[in-house]
């Protein structure tokens, strides 16, 4: 069977629609569960766009060792040479340029003539090859496109040395019938097309991403791009989990194979959902809550007699698991790490064992039992130990005809910080006391709550969303305590926001040369 070429975007079409920018650390842990599902490319991001998107791209290229590393750029000499220095580690580095090639883009946004685009294409692919022989051109909106013009940009970007040439449907305008019969006409019309793998970029605007990559795979192309759980602008892209199951299942009518290793899919799934802070609706295919069960008595009855009645395919086969472990305080290291194992997570990679079970630890004796949902939230817990303000002490006075205060003590390399606030609640005032130690009064932008499993005893998860600066910030915690939690929320996206604004004021001053010692935080 010929192979499909998985690229997956999760980290740079995907990040760019979050609320808040994920920081280095979360796309390297985004990337190594990438590298371990099996995907052929990862799209690391878009470097020109940050110092902190550089840094991250860089770390990725450096640590990932079973994927392609690809860096995005536009037609523009400097984005060119920015990716390029990017991905130098990487052990397969790639640069994917594009320019817009529709009417309404080349006239409106990028106001110049096509042949000048044709021109702009060409001289970045060329200048890409001083980095790399792996070139990706991605022909931006494509769906609207006219064909003529579409022959035209792709030969010349051959000839100018892209080995892959990409067909983006960027609004997600087209239907199946349609976005296949543009991938026919292409390798139909342009000479040199067996030259390139020819790959498409379908967006969700429609509904219709899915069914649109499978009729262009249908029509010849051989490289699907994608995100997991179908992150990305507007209405998102396509899902990669959808694409992979659709040609895992049906080989009666689509006999080509992936490098993907489909039991990778739910922990994937998991690992992005909890960093990116988008879950996924119960009903989405394949990852959602709701994917595996039966409500229907008729259903019930026919899964209990032959899974295959209802089920297509078996959750085991992307890897959801099917065992409910309950553990207490009484539970040592080893059963800890041998049930993690089983839910996906690797000790080392995914978390370090003392730090998950000493607060394990601390976790069981509140609750008493311990959940799969719980060891998860653990994982997932912030850890800025030594790397920012570590939440000390925390008293709050609320009630009826009072007005809230929060007395917060933080500690900062080593240093005590006290200070007391009012607030129209307990949360807002444990805010407001915080903003008085760091200094950096954060603008709220979102706030949820939400319970991780059932009882009066569940864990809440905590997602708070700020603002500074003209950049956002995600932070998260998990508390059987909302109002602590709220604070540890707090405190991740401050920590994280110090972080940015460090290495933001570090790659300002190697810019200019200033040699001058750099502004310490605010404490």
């Amino acid at each position: 069977m010929e192979q499909i070429v998985i690229f997956d975007t999760t980290l740079r079409d995907g990040e760019q629609s979050l609320k808040a920018s994920l920081n280095t650390e979360a796309k390297l842990h985004i990337a190594r569960a990438l590298e371990r599902l099996g995907v052929d490319y990862i799209e690391a991001g878009f470097p020109v766009s940050s110092p902190g998107d550089f840094q991250a791209v860089s770390a990725i290229a450096s640590a990932v060792k079973g994927a392609g590393v690809c860096a995005l750029a536009r037609a523009l000499d400097k984005d060119i040479d920015v990716a390029g220095e990017a991905i130098q580690r990487a052990e397969r580095g790639r640069i994917h340029t594009f320019i817009a090639t529709s009417p309404i883009h080349v006239e409106k946004k990028l106001r110049k003539d096509f042949q000048s685009v044709v021109d702009m294409a060409c001289a970045s692919i060329k200048r890409a090859a001083r980095y790399t022989d792996d070139i990706e051109f991605s022909c931006e909106d494509a769906g609207r496109t006219p064909r003529e013009h579409l022959f035209t940009i792709i030969e010349a970007a051959i000839n100018a040395g892209a080995t892959t040439i990409n067909i983006p449907d960027t609004v997600g305008y087209t239907i199946p019938s349609e976005f296949g019969g543009i991938i026919a006409d292409i390798r139909n019309q342009v000479p040199n097309i067996d030259r390139a793998v020819l790959s498409v970029h379908c967006h969700d605007d429609l509904g219709m991403s899915v069914a649109n990559s499978i009729a262009a795979v249908e029509q010849g192309a051989r490289q699907i791009e994608g995100t997991i759980n179908g992150l990305g602008e507007r209405a998102g892209n396509c899902a990669l989990e959808e694409i992979v199951a659709i040609l895992k299942t049906r080989q009666d009518q689509l006999p080509f194979r992936t490098n993907v290793k489909t039991e990778e899919i739910y922990y994937a799934s998991k690992i992005i959902r909890q960093r990116c802070n988008v879950m996924v609706q119960p009903n989405k295919a394949i990852v959602g809550d709701n994917a595996f069960s039966h409500s229907s008595g008729i259903h019930q009855d026919g899964v209990l007699k032959s899974k295959n009645t209802y089920e297509i395919l078996a959750p085991e086969s992307i890897g959801i698991p099917s065992s409910h472990l309950h553990l207490t305080s009484r539970s040592g290291r080893h059963v800890i790490r041998h049930r993690l194992s089983e839910l996906g997570y690797q000790d080392g990679q995914d978390y370090h064992l003392d730090d998950i079970y000493e607060r394990f630890l601390v976790l069981a004796d509140k609750k008493g039992s311990i959940y799969d949902y719980d060891l998860e939230a653990l994982i997932f817990l912030p850890d800025h130990r030594g790397v920012g303000y570590e939440l000390e002490q925390l008293n709050v006075i609320s009630g009826s005809g009072s007005k809230p205060s929060a007395t917060v003590c933080l500690q900062l390399n080593g240093k005590e910080y006290i200070s007391a606030a009012t607030g129209n609640g307990p949360v807002e005032a444990v805010f407001h006391a915080i903003d008085s130690i760091s200094g950096i009064k954060m603008k709220l932008e979102d706030y949820h709550i939400h319970s991780q499993g059932a009882g009066r005893d569940a864990l809440g998860q905590v997602n708070i969303v700020t603002s500074f600066d003209g950049r956002r910030f995600h932070g998260l915690s998990y508390s059987t305590d909302i109002v602590e939690g709220s604070a540890q929320a707090y405190l991740d996206a401050l920590n994280t926001c110090m972080k940015a604004q460090h290495v933001s004021h570090v790659s300002r001053k190697a810019a200019t040369g200033d040699t001058a010692r750099s502004a310490e935080p605010s404490a």
